[in-house]
């Protein structure tokens, strides 16, 4: 089955408003709803809500920071919404980023390679109802044992940018969570997590899920001006400048990373090439953005995430519209 996602919440749209929302989705022909946690909702209700309201839908997160709670409490979240939504919840955990984890929540963003891969770990541990009891690198957990073991164990995913954290996700974890690249790029990303998965004899085929950002817009000019400020606010934090640096894209994205460490924001944006905006920003008419996001499937995607990007003056429910499956 074609799997075809979208981020939820929608911009715009109250919590308690996603009811209709929901059943909408179903309808356009979307098979999975896929939240994030970091300054808005957290990663958990949004999708306890479609869970009752839609329970046609898949439900991920994308992701859960390894560092933003203990790790009993996470098995204990993730256990309640598999329990929910029986065989359709996938979790997905990653390191998240030094401003989410130290800036706003007072945590040290400390070996994160590490800590995710310890998360990971104990997470494979508890989710069989086993009692755990276990010194790991990053932490230590003491006689604990999952309440509400689900019948069915929810795939762990790990959020991955270079080979470290790809391998894990593919050696340890049930897939990779990607964010920020190209389709041409995921041709470099997507087989190192499969390679991973071989290599640990997995007998399935890891699920590799894009956040692909989508603007259903001709007006290239608006969204590309806009663009500039999502992909500067993105590509300055260490991880993803590393990211692109190892992508190859460090050259082109130099000028913009000198402007921003000078203080000289308008020159940042300014020094953001159009091409790289067009391959990082999937925009364009709605059939144009369709095609783009078929690009990520034939290099490697078994799961398309659409966030949508309200650009341009553009509502994002009739952005998700324009851009749905069906």
């Amino acid at each position: 089955m074609m799997r075809y996602g979208v981020t939820v919440p929608v911009e715009g749209h109250r919590l308690s408003q996603h009811r209709d929302l929901y059943r909408e989705l179903v309808g356009l022909g979307y098979t999975d709803v896929w939240s994030s946690e970091a300054a808005g909702a957290d990663g958990f209700t949004p999708l306890a809500l479609a869970a009752a309201w839609a329970p046609e839908l898949r439900l991920g997160t994308a992701i859960i920071p390894a560092f933003t709670r203990g790790p009993a409490l996470l098995a204990q979240s993730a256990a309640a919404l598999a329990d929910a939504a029986p065989g359709r919840f996938a979790l997905g955990i990653g390191s998240s980023s030094d401003v989410i984890v130290e800036r706003w929540n007072d945590i040290g963003f400390i070996e994160p390679y590490r800590r995710t891969r310890d998360v990971l770990r104990f997470l494979n541990a508890a989710m069989t109802g086993e009692k755990v009891t276990k010194t790991y690198d990053t932490f230590e957990v003491s006689g604990f044992r999952l309440g509400i073991v689900p019948d069915q164990r929810p795939p762990v995913l790990v959020a991955a940018l270079r080979e470290g954290m790809l391998r894990l996700a593919g050696r340890e974890g049930d897939g990779a969570i990607l964010n920020w690249l190209s389709a041409d790029d995921v041709r470099t990303v997507a087989p190192i997590v499969t390679a991973a998965a071989v290599d640990a004899r997995s007998d399935s085929s890891p699920e590799i899920v894009a956040r692909i950002f989508v603007c259903p817009s001709d007006d290239s000019d608006a969204v590309r001006q806009e663009a500039r400020f999502a992909i500067a606010a993105y590509l300055n934090v260490g991880v993803y400048a590393a990211f692109h640096r190892w992508l190859g894209r460090g050259d082109r994205l130099q000028p913009m990373w000198d402007a921003w460490a000078a203080g000289d924001r308008k020159g940042a944006l300014a020094a953001i090439d159009d091409d790289v905006i067009d391959e990082l920003i999937v925009h364009g008419s709605p059939e144009a953005c369709r095609e783009h996001i078929q690009r990520y499937v034939a290099a490697g995607v078994t799961t398309p995430v659409l966030s949508v990007m309200g650009f341009a003056g553009l509502d994002p429910l009739q952005a998700i519209r324009a851009v749905a499956p069906a």
